[in-house]
Parts: structure tokens; C-alpha cells; sequence
């Protein structure tokens, strides 16, 4: 195998042991090369043992960590575990170190007692408690920290299904609704016109295959929802005739950017259906789409006078509360009478060029 490739294989826990303990053994070479005098072989052979012990000791304390659940611990619980761990591991670390300079002082000089190296009690053990502390702490502040970022990640994930669960369930409720009218407007034809009816069928099925196919998208460009519309307003046409009249003024260099699926279309049927309707006589309804810095700005104004029926209906609370869990706020639907007779609905949306 490739050495790049083995490479790859090693986990960065082990990586960071052998580099961390290495790092840190080269000052106890320094010492052993320059005030003890070791010879070279005698200063490596003690630097490889002293890696091997710092490893030895950490390696241990997380298997046993890991193994009693330490790290699904809290911060009280674990103190009363760690502050002990560290004492037990800084004597430790001071048993090993003194076994290995009594083993080396021994084979050295024969006359050394072995005991004598074994039990003495020197600075080792502030060595010990000094590096064991900044081990077992910065193991448990990386453990808590990968705890926190995968709680987060789980926390997103949970957010964004619960954000989708309502969304679908917004649209299941939207497409019924723009459904039952169009039935409704079909129903109308089809003893006056039956040509005209099997027209508006066949696009009514033109919309629910784009409106059941864009459901699995959050977003769809301007153009397409657009194209929507226009299929709606055909279809209404053939019912109202001459009494409903559209003029749509979209802003051409802006219908590559992202819209919710139907919005533009329900601000139409709102229209069509509270104003146009209720007017003798029909009228105008006029479609800006255009855009400032931040927002697209869509604007239906449509004949008619302001009715508290308009604000509350099932389709605009819908659309209000799909904006809201998907821009978070930063959406806008307003809706007023500039004048008596006149109807001004008005939705800002948060760029997003898809």
C-alpha cells in the first residue's frame, strides 16, 4: 500500500497523540542530550520511552472514559471525575518516569539501588499534573465540542423536517383551494360553451400537472410561475369574457429569480376572485413585477373595495404562513385600498437568483 495512502488510514486522534507527545518529549531530549549528557543513542531510546508513557497514560484514561460514558456526562458530574483522574495519572506518570531513569541509572551503575530511584519523589509529578491537566481537559473541551456541533446538526435537520412537514401540509391545503375554483368557473361553461369547457379542462390539467410537479420545489423562477398564471388567466377568461381584462408589466431581466410556487397566481385568483367577480361590470386587473435592491416586488391591483373576508381567506393565510416559514420573517404581503374602488395587494420577497 501506497505510503499516502496509510497515511489516510491513521485516525486523527492517533495523529494528534504522536505529534502532540512528540512535540512535547523534544524538551525532555534537549535536557537528557544537553544537562544529563546522554549519549545520542541513550537520549532517543529515553525519548521513544517517554512518548510511549504520555501515550500509554492518555490512551488509557479515554478507553476507560469512553467506556463508562464520561463524555455524556455534565460539566459537575465529570469534574468529580476528571480532578481525581488527573491526580492518579500525574503519580503515574511519575512511577513510569522513575522506573525508566532507575532502570537506566541501574544498568549504568551497578552500586545504584533500584528502589531508592523508584520511590523517590521528585518534580516529575508537577511534570505529570501539569501535562495530564492539559490533556484530560483539552479531551473532554474537543468531546464537548463535537457533542454541541452534532446536537446542532441534529437540531437543523429537525428544524428543516418540521419546516417541511408544515410546508407540505400548507400546499396540500393550497392546491385543494385553487382546485374547487377552477371547478367551479368549469362548471359555469359547461352548459353555455361546452367547447369552451373541454378548453378550460384542458388547462386546468395543464396547471395541476405544473402545480402537483413544482410542489417538490421550494422555489421556481419568475418565468414559470408567470407561465402559470397566464394559464389561469386564460382560463378564467373563458368564463368572464369581456369583463375581465389583465395587463402584466414584469421587469424581463428579473424572471430567472426564485418565487414559492403559486404566489403570483393566488394574488391573481384573489383578485379575480373578490374583485372581478363582485363587479357588474368586470374591470382591470393590472400584474407589476419588478424588483429594488434587496426584493421583488409584486403588485396585483384589482377593482373592488376592501373586505375583511379578503385578509382572512384560506389561500392568503396559507401564503402568509408558507412566507413566513421560509423567509423567516423577511417576506412581505400587504394588502390596501389606495383608493375607494381599488384593491392594492402587495408582496415583497427576499432575492434569491436561482
Amino acid at each position: 500500500m501506497p505510503e499516502t495512502k496509510r497515511a489516510q488510514l491513521l485516525p486523527l486522534y492517533w495523529k494528534c497523540q504522536i505529534i502532540g507527545w512528540g512535540i512535547v518529549s523534544l524538551l525532555w531530549l534537549y535536557i537528557a542530550l544537553v544537562r544529563d549528557r546522554f549519549s545520542i543513542m541513550d537520549a532517543l531510546t529515553n525519548y521513544v520511552l517517554d512518548i510511549a508513557i504520555c501515550i500509554g497514560l492518555t490512551h488509557s484514561y479515554r478507553t476507560i472514559s469512553l467506556k463508562k460514558g464520561w463524555g455524556r456526562l455534565g460539566i459537575k458530574e465529570l469534574i468529580k471525575r476528571v480532578i481525581p483522574s488527573i491526580l492518579i495519572l500525574s503519580v503515574m506518570f511519575m512511577l513510569l518516569m522513575n522506573i525508566k531513569m532507575a532502570a537506566y541509572i541501574y544498568m549504568l551503575n551497578g552500586n545504584n539501588t533500584f528502589s531508592e530511584n523508584l520511590l523517590l519523589w521528585n518534580p516529575v509529578l508537577i511534570t505529570g499534573v501539569r501535562h495530564m491537566s492539559i490533556w484530560v481537559l483539552a479531551y473532554h473541551a474537543y468531546k464537548f465540542y463535537v457533542r454541541e456541533i452534532n446536537t446542532a446538526k441534529k437540531n437543523a435537520q429537525l428544524s428543516v423536517i418540521a419546516k417541511q412537514t408544515q410546508l407540505d401540509k400548507l400546499s396540500m391545503q393550497l392546491n385543494p383551494h385553487f382546485l374547487f375554483n377552477s371547478l367551479n368557473s368549469i362548471k359555469a361553461l359547461t352548459l353555455e360553451s361546452p367547447k369552451t369547457a373541454r378548453r378550460a379542462i384542458d388547462l386546468l390539467s395543464d396547471l395541476l400537472r405544473s402545480s402537483l410537479y413544482e410542489k417538490e420545489h421550494a422555489t421556481i423562477t419568475i418565468a414559470e410561475e408567470l407561465s402559470l398564471v397566464k394559464d389561469y388567466v386564460e382560463l378564467e377568461q373563458l368564463r368572464f369574457e369581456e369583463r375581465l381584462r389583465v395587463i402584466m408589466n414584469v421587469d424581463e431581466t428579473i424572471k430567472g429569480f426564485a418565487v414559492p410556487p403559486l404566489c403570483i397566481q393566488l394574488l391573481v385568483e384573489n383578485a379575480i376572485k373578490h374583485g372581478i367577480d363582485q363587479q357588474l361590470d368586470g374591470g382591470t386587473v393590472k400584474i407589476s413585477v419588478q424588483t429594488d435592491t434587496c426584493f421583488i416586488i409584486i403588485n396585483v391591483k384589482n377593482p373592488g373595495g376592501l373586505s375583511k373576508k379578503e385578509h382572512k381567506g384560506l389561500g392568503l393565510k396559507n401564503l402568509r404562513e408558507r412566507l413566513l416559514l421560509q423567509y423567516e420573517g423577511k417576506a412581505q404581503l400587504e394588502i390596501g385600498a389606495p383608493t375607494e374602488h381599488l384593491i392594492s395587494t402587495t408582496l415583497k420577497i427576499p432575492i434569491d437568483k436561482t
